[in-house]
C-alpha cells in the first residue's frame, strides 16, 4: 500500500483538482474517504463521472481490488479538457502502470453513456462519483441518470460541491461557473435523502437514501 501511495502522489497531475492530496506524508486527502467507503460497503460497482488525470478512478479501483468482490470502476469522461483520455490503448496502459486493471473507460458524456447496452446492464451501482461538468444542470442529470440504479446501501458523492466558482479548465474563452452547490441545496430539501457536506479541500457531498430500500427520490 505504501508503495502504491508513493507512486500515485509522486505524479504531480494526481495531486491536483482539489482532493487535498499531499506527497510529504503520503496523504490521499479526500481520497481516503473514497477508499474507505468503498471498502466499508464491500462495493462491487463504482461509476466515476469525470476525472482530470484519474485520481478518483484509481483510488476507487484500488479499494475494489483490496476487497473480495472483484469489482469494476466504470469511468465516464469524454476528454473535453484535452486529448488525455482519447487513446484507448494509452488509457489502459496508464491505469495499468498503477496496478489497476479493473477500470473500464467510456469516452463519452453521461448523456451518451445512458443510451449504451453497458449502462442498461448496470442494475445495482454501489457508488456514483460525480466530478464531470460542474453546472447545476449537469450535476442534476448525472444524479438522475443513476439514482434508480443505486444499490439499497448505495450512495452518490459530488465533488466540488461546497463553493460556487469560475473555472477555466476548458480554456479562458470557455470559462463557466461551478454550480454543483446549487443542486446540492435542492437535494437538501428532500427529506427522503440524507445529504452530508464535507468542506475539506474543494469539498465533497454524500447523498444516500434516508431509508434503506426506499425508492430513490430526487428532483
Amino acid at each position: 500500500m505504501n508503495d502504491w501511495l508513493t507512486k500515485i502522489l509522486e505524479n504531480p497531475s494526481l495531486r491536483l483538482m482539489g482532493h487535498g492530496q499531499r506527497l510529504d506524508d503520503r496523504n490521499l486527502g479526500l481520497g481516503w474517504l473514497y477508499y474507505g467507503l468503498t471498502r466499508a460497503l464491500r462495493a462491487k460497482t463504482v461509476v466515476v463521472i469525470g476525472s482530470y488525470r484519474g485520481f478518483a478512478p484509481l483510488v476507487f479501483a484500488r479499494a475494489l481490488a483490496d476487497n473480495l468482490e472483484n469489482g469494476t470502476v466504470y469511468f465516464i469522461d469524454p476528454s473535453f479538457v484535452n486529448d488525455f483520455w482519447k487513446n484507448p490503448q494509452a488509457v489502459q496502459t496508464y491505469f495499468a502502470s498503477f496496478g489497476s486493471d479493473n477500470i473500464r473507460h467510456f469516452l463519452m458524456t453521461t448523456q451518451q453513456f445512458i443510451g449504451t447496452q453497458m449502462c442498461q446492464s448496470l442494475r445495482s451501482v454501489d457508488i456514483v462519483f460525480v466530478d464531470g461538468y460542474h453546472s447545476e444542470e449537469q450535476a442534476r442529470f448525472d444524479y438522475q441518470a443513476f439514482r434508480e440504479r443505486l444499490a439499497p446501501n448505495g450512495l452518490v458523492q459530488f465533488h466540488d460541491s461546497i463553493h460556487a466558482m469560475t473555472s477555466q479548465i476548458y480554456g479562458a474563452n470557455r470559462s463557466y461557473e461551478h454550480r454543483v452547490k446549487e443542486f446540492i441545496e435542492t437535494l437538501k430539501q428532500d427529506r427522503a435523502l440524507q445529504v452530508f457536506d464535507l468542506p475539506y479541500a474543494q469539498g465533497v457531498t454524500l447523498v444516500r437514501r434516508a431509508e434503506i430500500g426506499a425508492t430513490p427520490p430526487g428532483p
